[in-house]
């Protein structure tokens, strides 16, 4: 490693040159980068000289590597043979979960899903072998691109020279205590994790801030696949202080289900379960019991507060490691904490109206009419209707809502024989439904598709349930090829859907497991042969979920989601999940 001290500019490998210092901790720094050959921003740590943990981090940045799962940061490369040590990982661009709860705490659906996805991804941590020890509101981030990522998982731990001989009740711990903070906004955990208000007590000291009854410390037995046991070194697992208030009794509209959950992996009562209840020990247990509650579907893009006065967030410097707010403008997010007491109704502003797909939205004031005879703009008094005029229309509009009325009850003479009223589906009224809104379509079946030159690719076939199981699993991909026009050995390939029915497509979301800078086709037809499917949608693939609308209606059995080129990760097409967007055709 070398003494030389880094500069903006510095390249590492002959690829990755430094922009931007993000920020220093603990003997290391975070850059923004540029990876030159890839043409892509990238998180580049560096180590000052006389880091006595290099070889570890770099040893755990390489198992991290290895994981697949789309909401765990990629680790890119890890080197610490030459002069200076680097690790080099996916530059995510979004809000962290402190972010979010600057201004107040979410709304209890969004927060159970959005650590339903932190705990799932935790778990395909675990399965290899890897653990992250100092999770917080700054490791979790919902992305511009609509994805969950936590980040920091087997480095963070190095970094900050933790380890334990429990790492699943650790993290387990450490999701307990992000979504007390998403429900309440509020942090019951080490307050150097998060500037957020420490979590209310009954009386003792916030958790994690000094000793506490109960607290006890782990030797370490948490390593990397690659390395050897560590040393021991000890550290508190920091346990949930008695005196910590639950989260129902700080914010109020916690459900009593949820509420039980925080408890349960905390270690406090669960007055929902009994005294008998059994602690979630594991992120797995901890997704599972969130699987078994209500949960409010993420939106799109990154925004996920209900109020209905838009406001810019606040400006914070707490950013998290591999992550930096974007440059550009952010989405607009507000966070209405549920008000105890509610206010009277009248006096109270109208609620927003909320979908079920993205962040609420709310109507438009009425512009109030001029009132008759009051001057116009123009300084004139605005003469009186006739009288007489508005009779005849009052009467015209009498005949009118007589003879519709008479149209859509003749009309359901033989529709609905069931004796129920006011089955608008079968009146025969002439006017256009309302299109049904765009819902997430569950697919029948997936299947592979290439336009060869030549020899089949001997990949594609293989991995496609991942893309059935909503991007759990390996990512689907193909063979490497030799540039971006398939080593001229194909003209494209890609997966159709077999929607099992006629569907009308709207939009579909993709990931290419954290690779861009690819143009992909949306195509859509009566039948899965390439002739068949008709391009309705183009968009270029990026470093996170990305939607591709259909420019044009779109209507049929299958999908396809097509390559024209590979990706520029060793000249693969890859996908980690797809969603289909639309209504039943």
């Amino acid at each position: 490693m070398s003494t030389s001290v880094i500069e903006p500019g510095a390249r590492f490998a002959g690829r990755y040159r430094l922009e931007e210092r993000i920020k220093d901790s603990g003997g290391s720094s975070l850059w923004k980068a540029i990876d030159e050959i890839l043409a892509r921003a990238v998180a580049v740590r560096t180590f000052e000289p006389g880091f006595p943990r290099v070889h570890e981090v770099v040893t755990a940045a390489r198992a991290a590597s290895r994981l697949t799962d789309p909401r765990l940061t990629q680790v890119f490369d890890a080197d610490d043979s030459g002069e200076r040590a680097y690790v080099v990982s996916e530059w995510v661009v979004g809000e962290t979960l402190e972010q979010m709860l600057a201004k107040a705490p979410l709304e209890p659906g969004r927060a159970t899903t959005l650590l339903y996805e932190a705990a799932e991804a935790l778990s395909a941590a675990h399965a290899a072998g890897l653990a992250h020890l100092c999770l917080s509101p700054r490791d979790l981030v919902w992305t511009t691109g609509g994805t969950v990522k936590v980040l920091g998982v087997a480095t963070d731990a190095v970094l900050a020279d933790h380890y334990s001989d429990s790492p699943a009740s650790v993290d387990t711990r450490g999701l307990g205590s992000m979504l007390y903070a998403a429900l309440t906004a509020h942090w019951p955990g080490e307050p150097s994790r998060s500037s957020l208000p420490a979590a209310p007590t009954a009386g003792a000291s916030a958790s994690g801030s000094g000793s506490q009854s109960g607290a006890h410390e782990n030797a370490t037995t948490v390593t990397t696949p690659d390395g050897d046991p560590k040393a021991n070194v000890t550290t508190p697992d920091e346990p949930a202080s008695a005196s910590l208030l639950a989260p129902r009794l700080v914010q109020a509209g916690v459900p009593s289900a949820v509420d039980d959950i925080v408890c349960r992996s905390l270690g406090l009562p669960a007055p929902a379960s009994g005294p008998d209840a059994e602690a979630l020990r594991t992120p797995s247990d901890f997704a599972g019991a969130l699987r078994r509650v209500p949960r409010t579907p993420l939106p799109l893009f990154a925004g996920l507060g209900t109020a209905p006065t838009p406001r810019p967030p606040a400006p914070t410097r707490a950013t998290a490691a591999y992550h930096q707010p974007p440059a550009q403008a952010q989405p607009t997010q507000v966070h209405s904490a549920q008000p105890a007491p509610a206010p009277a109704r009248s006096a109270a502003p109208p609620r927003p109206r909320r979908s079920s797909s993205g962040p609420s939205t709310t109507p438009p004031p009425v512009q109030p009419t001029t009132p008759v005879g009051r001057p116009s703009h123009h300084g004139a008094p605005r003469k009186p209707m006739n009288r007489g005029l508005l009779g005849i229309a009052a009467a015209a509009l009498t005949v009118v809502v007589g003879l519709s009325a008479w149209a859509l009850s003749s009309g359901n003479d033989h529709g609905d024989k069931s004796g129920k009223q006011g089955n608008v589906g079968h009146t025969g009224q002439t006017n256009s439904p309302s299109e049904p809104a765009a819902t997430a379509l569950k697919p029948s079946g997936v299947s592979s598709i290439e336009d060869s030159k030549g020899d089949t690719d001997s990949q594609i076939g293989k991995n496609l349930d991942t893309l059935m199981k909503g991007g759990h699993g390996r990512p689907w991909q193909s063979a490497g090829y030799h540039g971006d026009n398939f080593g001229n050995l194909k003209n494209g390939l890609g997966v159709v859907f077999d929607m099992g029915r006629k569907v009308k497509v709207d939009s579909v979301r993709v990931n290419t497991a954290g690779v861009g800078n690819a143009p992909i086709e949306l195509r859509v037809g009566d039948a899965k042969d390439l002739g068949a499917l008709h391009v309705v949608g183009k968009g270029t693939s990026q470093g996170a979920t990305f939607p591709i609308k259909a420019e044009k209606a779109a209507s049929g059995q299958y999908v396809c989601i097509w390559f024209t080129t590979p990706v520029p990760d060793r000249f693969k097409a890859k996908l980690s999940e797809v969603t289909i967007l639309g209504s039943a055709g």
